[in-house]
């Protein structure tokens, strides 16, 4: 059973930074990315990472955050700087499959996540 684990998380104030890890359970050739999803708006695109290293952002983070990956520790990263108080959000890991498949903004188009991790930015 394949599975993702998110850390990382917790309280900053405004302007702070934060680096959030997702390690994965088995090795994974596919497109991965970071959601967020929060109160009472859907499950939004924050970063993706194609299994050739090609990113993507969404625009309200690009020049802020930063999607990597270490492929020799099967860990997913999300280094978040500048960070506002609408970047306050439950954020999730998520992988397209294990094997291929090209990156989508949709959640729908995920097939594994993680449980979240819940960051909090204060101003």
């Amino acid at each position: 059973q394949v599975q993702l684990v998110e850390s990382g998380g917790g309280s900053v104030l405004a302007g702070g930074s934060l680096r959030l890890s997702c390690v994965t359970s088995v090795y994974i050739k596919s497109c991965m990315g970071w959601f967020r999803q929060a109160p009472g708006k859907e499950r939004a695109g924050v970063a993706v990472i194609e299994s050739d290293g090609r990113t993507s952002y969404a625009n309200s983070v690009k020049g802020r955050f930063t999607i990597s990956q270490d492929n020799a520790k099967n860990t997913l990263y999300l280094q978040m700087n500048s960070l506002k108080s609408d970047d306050t959000a439950m954020y999730y890991c998520a992988a397209r499959s294990l094997s291929g498949g090209w990156c989508y903004w949709s959640p729908q188009r995920f097939d594994y996540w993680g449980q979240g991790t819940q960051v909090t930015v204060s101003s």
